[in-house]
């Protein structure tokens, strides 16, 4: 018997990443199982919470146009659909970016006692942050970590990058902390490009993080964890027709992701490892993707996903079909884990 009967798949961001979280969220309510749980997806935005569609088990798929999509009574997460009041009993976050990924979702939730799917509240802040991510590794002997500096917006940006230029090699990338699908992120080949590269990461928040490019192979891998314990899912690597895996490689096509990665078992084993003690060292839940490079000197950790992408060319799904699984399955594992 399924541990939990009513999903509300929530997504859509208060950020640039709206339009994948939708993509991705509606790929994961259409692959959750639907002979176990009733699957309610919820379009969030900038505090307007609606239904945007639902599937009770073994049923169609029902839509709601937008200007008549019923509205999530948010003091007790519940929703009125067609006289019926339907409570949630868990919930499978799919908001990329604000306010899903950065802790504040799961704060409310944790308030009103409903199950989820990602990190908790705390692990979800410390993890979005880049900054604060790495600031968390960096007495680990697993990963190394590429030399950086940081800058919160009211700083004088000026003497910011010539202490830059002074400190890092060329090139940097420079990048909003709290940012995801590589929006507000540039590749700086000349520190005289520095400031404007800082103030553009600040469109996307009002912290920055610089730090010094390493050359090497794109490497990625998702861990989660069942009722057996944390296990890692087979590796990815990324080769990008462009500087870097950008926006524009990620979502239009300008990338290769080869799955399994061809590397050296010993490679794959490092990552996979690595990537399970990262989960257990941040206290991580649900599935999450650890970034890296490897480079001639080792092995570069870059950040956590714990909203990772999930549409059907994600690097996810590719990962859990390559290790045999189905993705409903996979899902399932998830939410009865939770």
């Amino acid at each position: 018997m399924a541990k939990y009967s009513t999903i509300a798949v929530i997504y859509g961001s208060d950020s640039s990443e709206c339009e994948v979280s939708c993509r991705s969220g509606e790929y994961t309510a259409a692959q959750i199982d639907d002979t176990r749980y009733d699957v309610y997806e919820i379009y969030a935005r900038f505090g307007k919470w609606s239904l945007a569609a639902f599937r009770k088990k073994d049923s169609m798929r029902v839509t709601f146009p937008e200007e008549a999509r019923p509205e999530i009574d948010k003091t007790d997460f519940t929703v009125s659909v067609y006289g019926e009041k339907i409570k949630f009993d868990y919930v499978y976050i799919m908001q990329h970016g604000k306010p899903g990924e950065n802790g504040l979702l799961q704060g409310y939730l944790e308030m009103l006692g409903i199950p989820f799917s990602s990190c908790s509240a705390f692990v979800s802040t410390i993890a979005f942050d880049k900054y604060a991510c790495k600031s968390y590794l960096r007495d680990v002997d697993f990963v190394k970590l590429a030399p950086d500096a940081f800058i919160r917006q009211g700083s004088d940006v000026k003497a910011f990058a010539g202490k830059v230029a002074s400190k890092l090699k060329f090139p940097v990338f420079v990048k909003p902390t709290d940012g995801g699908s590589s929006f507000g992120i540039t590749k700086v080949n000349d520190p005289a490009d520095l400031e404007n590269a800082v103030n553009y990461a600040y469109t996307e928040g009002p912290t920055v993080l610089v730090e010094q490019g390493v050359v090497g192979r794109e490497l990625t891998c998702a861990v989660y964890a069942d009722k057996e314990g944390v296990k890692a899912l087979p590796v990815i690597e990324i080769v990008t027709e462009n500087e870097y895996f950008d926006y524009d490689a990620k979502y239009n096509g300008h990338s290769r992701e080869v799955c399994p990665a061809e590397i050296s078992k010993e490679l794959s084993d490092e990552i996979q490892a690595a990537s399970k003690k990262i989960y257990s060292h941040l206290g991580c839940s649900g599935v999450v993707r650890m970034d890296y490079i490897s480079a001639e000197d080792g092995l570069y950790f870059l950040e956590v996903n714990t909203i990772p992408g999930m549409t059907s060319a994600s690097l996810v799904p590719k990962m859990v079909r390559a290790a045999g699984m189905q993705m409903r399955d996979f899902l399932t594992d998830i939410i009865e884990n939770a």
